[in-house]
């Protein structure tokens, strides 16, 4: 359910959003929020840096992790003008946020231009990852840290 806390800051989402059309940049705002308290901003600047990750998310994500000095931020939620596209929507799970507020949905439809293809060396792949994360576990258990 939605509060006014989350208009509160889905407002200043949209100050962003409204910072980067001003810069010549898609409106795109988001701002991180963790106990009720600002921890990231972002405002699209891809023209600006010459960046095609220069999103919003991305940059708020980034300056929440400098500020928290971890990339989890568990707990937190994102508030975003619009919609996500995946390449955010992914680092917004990558980074553990809790939750995602979203004003506006993205219309326009992903560029189905790209060819995806799968499952090239997968098995080898697989063993990389189990064999680190086993590793990872050990060593854990080694030092008697929570696995």
């Amino acid at each position: 359910m939605l509060s006014d806390e989350d208009r509160k800051w889905m407002t200043q989402a949209l100050k962003l959003a409204e910072n980067a059309a001003a810069n010549g940049e898609v409106p795109i705002g988001a701002i991180i929020v963790l106990n009720e308290k600002q921890i990231g901003t972002g405002q699209n600047r891809m023209e600006e840096l010459q960046n095609a990750t220069a999103h919003a998310e991305i940059l708020a994500i980034n300056e929440a992790s400098e500020q928290l000095k971890n990339w989890r931020l568990d707990g937190a939620t994102i508030y975003v003008s619009l919609e996500p596209c995946p390449m955010c929507l992914g680092a917004i799970k990558n980074s553990r946020i809790s939750r995602l507020v979203f004003a506006a949905s993205d219309t326009s439809s992903y560029n189905n231009s790209t060819i995806i293809e799968k499952g090239l060396l997968e098995k080898e792949s697989v063993e990389i990852l189990q064999k680190f994360f086993r590793n990872v576990r050990r060593i854990k258990e080694d030092s008697g840290a929570k696995a």
